[in-house]
């Protein structure tokens, strides 16, 4: 119950959402002739949402601060040069980033950008912790195989051993994938895997659940010198994505704390 409201309560937030919405109710006021004012200024609300969140400069804004919490892990060259910390960890976790059903494409190419960079940076990591579990994770549609699935069938293709790969069905988002983590791996560290932008919020779910992750940031969004990231003039689709990220990250995040006081 609590999954769907939280999803139903999100929607109308996200950037396109909001401003199809919002818009769409100024114009149903403009066009009826009443409340011309009250219409006038949501159509100007929706279109300047819309700027906003397809501007670079403030999509950057919205997202610098969840990728820059945690720093990526360098190119190590043995495993020995690893911390100590991470050489500790007895799992790599990768979280789940969607992929495409019913297609005739590979399993590379089912996934997500999201969930290829997420499953990219978890492979080069198993290759210098080679005793540690791969746990992979994702629900999906009854009808098709779950994101857990392809995620497993990927890697194998990708090289890593069979026999290391653990899969969790089961959840159907972050706070899911945290309580299956604290089931089969209880205090135990382990390297979490999953999106820059999505860190903080998975982080913060891990700990609630009693975890003890090592963040292993992935899937940049902002990979360009600071200093450039910030064009104000600029506008395209790329960068209502990423204001869609950030927002939703948030938003999830503002949902947590209203549990917590609940």
């Amino acid at each position: 119950m609590l999954f769907w409201l939280k999803k139903t309560l999100t929607i109308p937030f996200l950037p396109l959402y909001f401003t199809m919405l919002v818009g769409s109710v100024g114009l149903l006021l403009l066009w009826s002739g009443k409340f011309l004012r009250v219409g006038r200024a949501l159509v100007t609300i929706a279109l300047l949402s819309l700027l906003a969140a397809s501007n670079k400069g403030f999509s950057a804004w919205l997202m610098r601060p969840l990728e820059s919490r945690y720093a990526p892990l360098s190119d190590f060259d043995t495993a020995t040069a690893l911390p100590a910390e991470l050489q500790r960890c007895q799992a790599i976790v990768v979280l789940g980033g969607g992929h495409a059903d019913g297609t005739a494409l590979s399993h590379v190419n089912q996934l997500s950008s999201a969930a290829l960079s997420r499953l990219a940076e978890a492979i080069r990591l198993s290759r210098l912790l080679p005793q540690a579990q791969f746990i992979v994770s994702g629900n999906n549609d009854p009808r098709y195989p779950t994101h857990a699935k392809i995620l497993e069938e990927t890697s194998i293709t990708l090289g890593v051993e069979p026999g290391r790969i653990v899969r969790m069905d089961e959840p159907r988002d972050t706070e899911d994938e945290a309580n299956g983590i604290a089931r089969r791996l209880g205090n135990a560290p382990f390297v979490l895997v999953t999106s820059a932008w999505h860190m903080p919020r998975a982080v913060a779910l891990c700990e609630k659940a009693g975890l003890h992750p090592y963040p292993a940031p992935a899937d940049f969004v902002l990979k360009v010198n600071p200093a450039e990231e910030f064009s104000w003039l600029s506008f395209d689709l790329e960068a209502l994505e990423r204001s869609t990220k950030a927002v939703h990250e948030y938003l999830g995040r503002f949902w947590g704390q209203i549990r917590q006081k609940a």
